[in-house]
């Protein structure tokens, strides 16, 4: 049975942070813990392979959040943040990242460089603008930018040879081009 959150956000974070520590937990997750800031101490867990944070009133990515290499799974989902840090693009081993229901408006031309990421979530946001640098993604295979202000889809996505599931829905897109 999951353990209900403290009083105190921080603390439960907290304790779950130390309890991951001790026991060399490749899993953490703090989703749904009302948290207004992401928890310092939580670089020090390098082993973290995946780690939760959805469901929170988060609004800014550490930059120190690149500290945690080994991170393959990333969920921040469902908070308030309205910017993708370029150090996020230094989660070399990250094969999922999912920002769907944030307040962001670009994706930066940054990630490009997690060569790993196989799926990719960006739906509910306010996005107008997919990157042609997202072609670099040559591993990416499912894309979800729904629900965003997107007018154009741009033709480098055809470069995406993995890519099976691609969700453009609820956009304000006017022309499909013929690639």
């Amino acid at each position: 049975m999951p353990k209900k959150p403290a009083t105190d956000p921080s603390k439960e974070a907290a304790g779950r942070i130390e309890e991951a520590r001790r026991s060399g937990a490749t899993d953490l997750d703090l989703s749904g813990l009302d948290l207004t800031a992401i928890p310092g101490s939580l670089t020090r867990l390098a082993q973290l392979r995946n780690l939760n944070l959805w469901n929170n009133r988060l609004t800014a990515i550490p930059n120190s959040l690149s500290n945690l290499a080994q991170l393959q799974f990333l969920d921040l989902s469902y908070n308030q943040f309205t910017a993708i840090p370029d150090s996020l693009a230094q989660l070399l081993r990250l094969r999922s990242l999912d920002l769907a229901h944030n307040q962001i408006t670009v994706i930066p031309d940054s990630l490009a460089r997690l060569a790993q990421l196989g799926y990719l979530k960006l739906y509910d946001n306010q996005i107008t603008v997919i990157p042609d640098s997202l072609a670099k993604l040559a591993n990416l295979n499912s894309l979800h930018v729904h629900n965003n202000h997107i007018t154009v889809i741009p033709n480098s996505l055809a470069q995406l040879a993995q890519l099976y599931d691609l969700n453009l829905s609820c956009n304000r897109i006017t022309e499909i081009p013929e690639s």
